[in-house]
């Protein structure tokens, strides 16, 4: 993972302050409504988030998470799978309505997009691969570092990560890659650690939850501890249609009063990060 008036709260109040028009009040919700589907962007590999089973059906928590907003919409739900680099752009041009992919609000991004809601908190960890000789973060100071293009991880490896979550600490550097190589999921970035330690990475940054279940598979892999950082992640949507963000939060926030998120972490990760960590 993609961490009290909440998120939700500060990022309206960012998207009124600095509102470009991206879409006008209620666009988003009247298409949703006037074809009774919503368009979800979700990954076919984002582990426990939402992945193919062996039906070739998509599921996991942000899956699950998806229908039940759809519900409480009165629509039905459709999934799509665009890359993340095209979600984080935020040039949707309505070809979907949410993002899920429990992406962090960072600064940047809410120039680009709302947040109506934070259903997880997460950490993010520096991956090595099991013969490694590090022991601690620290130890990765100049290595190769690989990251999935446009994360969070990747702001981190360069330096440059900008919390905009209310309360945000300061994100402390453990350590400055000498080089950062940029892929278009985590798992890639995983296969080529696992062909051993420094072949092509020394070490991947990555949600400490797919770094686990990646473990789980067989890579032969470790996660070193501390976690490098704790954060959100949230529901993104197209700038500027509250009445969608206000439908959106409510959901999300009903799920969190009667225990779904709780549940539903605790089905897909054995971990309840329906919770700030």
């Amino acid at each position: 993972m993609i961490k009290r008036l909440g998120t939700a709260a500060f990022a309206a109040s960012f998207a009124i302050a600095a509102w470009t028009g991206a879409a006008t009040a209620g666009e988003v919700l009247d298409r949703v409504q006037r074809t009774k589907t919503l368009t979800v962007a979700v990954g076919t590999d984002w582990g426990a988030g939402s992945h193919l089973d062996e039906s070739h059906e998509f599921v996991g928590y942000d899956v699950t998470i998806a229908k039940q907003i759809a519900a409480s919409l009165g629509v039905e739900v459709k999934f799509v799978t665009p890359s993340w680099d095209l979600i984080a752009a935020g040039n949707w041009d309505g070809r979907w309505d949410v993002a899920m992919g429990q992406m962090t609000p960072t600064k940047e991004r809410a120039e680009k997009l709302d947040f109506p809601a934070t259903y997880i908190w997460g950490p993010t960890s520096a991956v090595i691969h099991k013969d490694s000789k590090a022991t601690k973060p620290s130890d990765l100071e100049g290595k190769v570092v690989g990251v999935t293009s446009g994360v969070t991880g990747e702001a981190y490896a360069n330096h440059n990560l900008a919390p905009a979550w209310l309360n945000a600490d300061p994100i402390t550097y453990q350590f400055k890659p000498g080089k950062v190589k940029t892929y278009g999921t985590s798992n890639v970035a995983f296969d080529d650690l696992r062909l051993g330690d420094g072949v092509r990475l020394d070490a991947v940054i990555a949600d400490t939850s797919i770094a686990l279940d990646a473990i789980k598979a067989g890579y032969p892999l470790r996660v070193l501890e501390p976690a490098l950082f704790n954060s959100p992640g949230d529901i993104a949507i197209q700038r500027g249609d509250k009445e969608f963000s206000d439908k959106i939060a409510a959901a999300v926030k009903q799920m969190k009063d009667d225990g779904t998120l709780s549940r539903l972490s605790m089905k897909w990760y054995g971990v309840d990060y329906s919770k700030e960590q």
